[in-house]
């Protein structure tokens, strides 16, 4: 990535609703460049889609938390079966593949904590696959919104 794909893709990130005429006057380049670039990286696979950012409160979502999650045995089959059938739970925002002492880590939402425990009791301790478990509250969700590449590693 270039200078320019860098800058397209910081100012996207801060708003991806940007019409490709504002964002070429941002960049100061013609809107057929622009939108040139933008195809491409599209097309790469660096810009992989536009989503909206939602308020969890306002989905009645107030409470989150990361559940640690182990599972045995550690197969093929018994991992995918636990990522596809998490995924699925509507508590669920997103499941990361760990190594390390913990497999997973599911970041869910739940209404209340009555409403949080409630579904660690249903989807966590019945699962013959969960070894363990442990669950961690978040107070405050803070995320970096626009990401620059960073340097390439030193090889020596």
């Amino acid at each position: 990535m270039d200078e320019l794909d860098t800058a397209i893709v910081r100012h996207l990130q801060a708003d991806g609703r940007l019409s490709n005429r504002a964002l070429a006057e941002k960049l100061g380049i013609a809107p057929s460049t622009c939108l040139e670039r933008t195809r491409l990286l599209r097309s790469r696979g660096v810009i992989r889609g536009y989503r909206a950012e939602v308020d969890l409160r306002a989905l009645n979502r107030s409470v989150q938390a990361m559940v640690f999650t182990q599972v045995r045995p550690l197969r093929r089959d018994v991992v995918a079966a636990f990522e596809q059938s998490v995924t699925r739970l509507p508590e669920v925002v997103s499941v990361y593949t760990m190594a390390g002492s913990d497999d997973f880590l599911v970041h869910v939402t739940a209404q209340d904590i009555d409403h949080l425990h409630a579904f660690l009791l249903d989807q966590f301790t019945d699962r013959r696959e969960i070894v363990g478990f442990r669950t961690s509250i978040i107070f405050q969700h803070l995320t970096n919104p626009v990401l620059e590449p960073l340097p390439p590693g030193d090889a020596s």
